[in-house]
């Protein structure tokens, strides 16, 4: 039998993975199929739904972006990812997500709607970091908001360095 940790590949594919819009990897593993639809001022949403979330060495960052719905994030396994969390009024929250608790890294972490979040998989030994996100109402692409750097500067330019570092850069800015 073997006993060696899957490298980051072996996960994509063992996962059935395929790239994110923002960043990394994903794959829808559950929606509330035998629930009512939500109603929501955009549309019909699945009550709840469930992805699984893979930063690799390779595809490192998260990119900023804004959902409608709250998120909860669930710590599965590899190197730690942090995240940096920005909230309307402009507080910077940065959290780790990590197996090591002693050392103050989360296992689950709250991302409330309307927070811009990126995240950024943190040196470590495997290459990769593996989380589930659960999100309630349901994820719709509609719901999510890309971060642009400029934009995001403009109106939280005490962030700027982060910005460039974690969001999606405007073709003007190569």
């Amino acid at each position: 039998m073997d006993r060696q940790p899957p490298d980051a590949q072996q996960l994509v594919a063992a996962l059935n993975l395929e790239p994110h819009v923002e960043g990394g990897y994903y794959r829808r593993t559950f929606q509330a199929d035998e629930r009512a639809m939500l109603a929501t001022a955009d549309g019909e949403r699945y009550l709840m739904t469930s992805i699984y979330y893979l930063l690799t060495e390779a595809a490192p960052i998260g990119h900023f972006h804004l959902n409608r719905s709250d998120i909860l994030h669930y710590y599965h396994l590899g190197d730690a990812i942090e995240y940096s969390l920005v909230f309307p009024d402009g507080r910077l929250k940065t959290v780790v997500m990590g197996s090591d608790v002693r050392a103050g890294q989360c296992l689950q972490l709250h991302v409330p709607g309307g927070v811009w979040k990126a995240s950024r998989l943190l040196a470590g030994s495997t290459g990769y970091g593996l989380i589930s996100e659960a999100v309630c109402p349901g994820f719709d692409f509609a719901d999510m908001t890309l971060g642009r750097c400029h934009e995001l500067v403009a109106r939280f330019p005490e962030h700027a360095r982060l910005f460039e570092l974690l969001a999606h850069a405007c073709p003007a800015e190569h």
